[in-house]
């Protein structure tokens, strides 16, 4: 082997941050490949070492740490949250009158990519062989939505005002002005719940005296691999846990030029016997800048890495479901796949 056994579980564990490049960044621990190791697939030291943390969770975000998982299987939950969560997101528009200066095309696209309050899993899919009846629309796959307002003088205004928001009234269109129109028993099943767009401040349209808008809008369920309207995260993205070890211990004026290398709270400064003495303090809050490696007096009494199993997560939600639950419902899809995946092997087309 070119690698020591010395080194060995550094490789296996670790991508180092150098001066010129990052090292180990491929996933090595297969079986057979390091001698005295068994990375063969057992179920129970899996069990033993993953887990899921929860960091930080709000009304529209969450971060957790997904831990003692391979790079691949992350990312696959991590496209799955992007692209195969589905949501209920506006996909035909009926324009019956726009007479503002937004082209129709324009103000349908704009219409589409408005973010809309209600919970996917409360609805079926839409056959594709009910596209030929446009406006037809069930209870369980449709919502249907309706904006229609116009634009007129206010006659309160001053007669020297010039601005617009005394002049004219209805002169600015916003998502709050969307409403909600129930198909069949739909009344009754959301009693408690309307649905609405997410956001009531998203500028759709500006009006003038005479200009106004009808329009009636189906929203249907889908998933962002078909079109991004239906995404339902603003971002989900994750990165690798650092990990930063002094090798040596760093005094005085050093230590004070570490810690401004890197993010705040990284690097603390405490007092040993009267001397400013550098301590890591929270790794996690570094951004692998590699600022001090810019120093030749520093870079080589800290080393950088990153844990290769350990995966901090950030989903940010855009509304429409908590983050918590689309984690689960990305769980479950993911779930769905690796059952489809064996049920292929099994099936007797694969003899």
């Amino acid at each position: 082997m070119a690698a020591t056994m010395s080194n060995v579980e550094e490789i296996r564990t670790r991508a180092v941050l150098g001066e010129f490049g990052v090292k180990n960044v491929h996933s090595s621990d297969f079986p057979g490949n390091y001698p005295g190791y068994d990375d063969a697939w057992n179920m129970q030291k899996f069990l033993k070492n993953f887990r899921i943390d929860i960091v930080n969770l709000d009304e529209n975000t969450m971060e957790f740490d997904m831990v003692g998982i391979d790079a691949s299987i992350a990312n696959a939950f991590r496209r799955i949250l992007l692209a195969e969560v589905p949501t209920m997101a506006i996909e035909k528009v009926f324009i019956y009158n726009n007479t503002s200066i937004v082209q129709d095309e324009v103000l349908a696209h704009r219409l589409g990519l408005v973010p809309i309050k209600a919970d996917p899993r409360l609805f079926e899919y839409r056959n594709a062989g009910e596209e030929s009846a446009e406006e037809e629309g069930s209870e369980i796959d449709t919502i249907q939505l309706q904006l229609k307002i116009k634009c007129s003088r206010n006659p309160r205004a001053t007669k020297d005002s010039s601005d617009p928001r005394e002049l004219y009234l209805n002169h600015m269109v916003y998502s709050s002005d969307i409403t909600w129109v129930p198909i069949g028993n739909q009344a009754d099943v959301f009693a408690d719940f309307v649905i609405r767009p997410v956001h009531d401040d998203i500028l759709i349209a500006k009006l003038r005296p005479g200009q106004e808008l009808d329009i009636i809008m189906h929203c249907v369920k889908g998933i962002g691999k078909d079109h991004a309207k239906f995404s339902p995260v603003a971002t989900a993205s994750y990165r690798l846990l650092p990990e930063i070890t002094l090798l040596e211990t760093v005094e005085g004026e050093k230590a004070e030029r570490l810690k401004r290398c890197f993010s705040r709270g990284v690097i603390d400064i405490e007092d040993v016997n009267g001397t400013n003495v550098a301590k890591v303090v929270n790794s996690r809050l570094d951004t692998c800048s590699r600022e001090v490696i810019r120093h030749d007096d520093l870079k080589n009494l800290v080393k950088l890495a990153r844990l290769r199993d350990h995966f901090i997560f950030t989903v940010e939600s855009t509304g429409i479901l908590p983050p918590d639950v689309l984690v689960t419902e990305a769980i479950k899809v993911l779930m769905t796949k690796c059952q489809r995946f064996l049920s292929e092997l099994d099936s007797p087309s694969m003899e």
